[in-house]
């Protein structure tokens, strides 16, 4: 199950990690999760001109009232509406810093695998909660997630390494995005392209509005250490715009190609990130590291499964005996039976020659 308002992280955020990594005049997670955030306050205002471009006979008004007419068919009032609206961002906010604050003890490979695995927690949540078909082969994928995030929690040991704690950070944030995904499904239902940009913006106003008090207590207490002369504005601003272009993409693509597509994009980009790891920090995956990614690679393309996929293999295995038992036929058909030689008959008599019996009629 996927919804248009996906929580997609690529891998670009790593951009801010790298910087604080080397400096640290920089280690602020949660201001960089906020400030980030606050660039989906664009989604709506991208849509809207978007719109304007494509349907000119449209006023803007139109365009408006039409995604708050959807949402008011639905039964949502204002206050009810801005309520779930405060829910969703605290959850997004979450999701986004435990992915972020992972970054800062993991390699991004491990961090993408490990959200990768959020796909398992999508179907687990889609079963129960929403009552979707139970499929067994997504169970075994669900195992093998599970497995694979046990091997990389252990790789390093669990005495005096931080990897524990990271690997627990990145599979919360995978957790975290299917709680989004499902209850966004369960709460706001299956929404237009109006509705998710007018979904979105909202979620970076609340941040915006609400969330700047507890960024100013973590400067003030301490937590996060950022100068304010020195911030590493080129590395948040490209992090901030390519993550709004890759939340763009994850949600108004599906108009464009099919879902699937979108989704094997958590995947795909474990082997891109991986190389670069190793030629940029040298890193190495092996032993229980690359058996984990590997574990939760084939879980993950378990669970893309369709649900009659027993069927599939069916018609499959049908069609291949029935392709190989036609081609010996035809075989059979165009060379003779090997080792039967051709028997000549007589057209006077019509006598055919036989082993068995004479040409008097008589068994031999």
């Amino acid at each position: 199950m996927s919804s248009k308002a996906d929580v997609y992280k690529p891998p670009h955020v790593e951009l801010c990690l790298r910087e604080y990594r080397k400096s640290a005049t920089y280690k602020a997670p949660f201001f960089t999760t906020w400030f980030i955030t606050n660039w989906t306050m664009l989604f709506f205002p991208l849509y809207f001109i978007s719109r304007l471009g494509i349907r000119r006979c449209e006023s803007p008004s139109d365009i408006l009232l039409e995604s708050i007419r959807d949402f008011k068919e639905k039964g949502f009032t204002a206050v009810r509406f801005l309520t779930r609206c405060s829910f969703f961002c605290l959850l997004w906010v979450g999701t986004n810093y435990m992915y972020i604050r992972s970054l800062k003890i993991l390699l991004a490979t491990d961090v993408m695998a490990l959200f990768a695995t959020n796909v398992s927690s999508v179907y687990l949540l889609s079963w129960v909660i929403l009552h979707e078909q139970f499929v067994g082969i997504r169970i075994m994928a669900v195992i093998l997630c599970d497995t694979g995030v046990a091997l990389l929690a252990y790789m390093d040991g669990i005495t005096g390494s931080p990897t524990l704690g990271g690997v627990v950070l990145a599979a919360s944030a995978a957790a975290a995005s299917a709680v989004y995904k499902v209850l966004f499904k369960k709460i706001i239902g299956d929404a237009t392209y109006g509705q998710v940009a007018l979904f979105f913006s909202l979620i970076g106003m609340l941040n915006a509005a609400l969330l700047w008090p507890l960024c100013l207590a973590l400067f003030l207490t301490g937590v996060e250490t950022l100068h304010w002369e020195r911030l590493p504005w080129p590395a948040l601003l490209t992090a901030s715009s390519l993550s709004l272009v890759a939340n763009l993409l994850g949600n108004f693509s599906v108009a464009l190609t099919y879902d699937l597509f979108i989704t094997l994009g958590l995947i795909t980009a474990v082997p891109v990130s991986a190389a670069l790891d190793v030629v940029l920090y040298g890193a190495q995956f092996e032993g229980m590291k690359l058996a984990g990614m590997i574990l939760i690679a084939v879980g993950f393309f378990l669970v893309m499964f369709p649900d009659n996929w027993p069927d599939y293999i069916t018609r499959l295995l049908r069609n291949i005996i029935m392709l190989s038992h036609n081609a010996r036929w035809s075989r059979r058909s165009r060379h003779g039976t090997p080792g039967s030689a051709r028997r000549d008959i007589d057209c006077r008599t019509g006598y055919i020659p036989s082993h068995l019996r004479s040409p008097s009629g008589r068994v031999r």
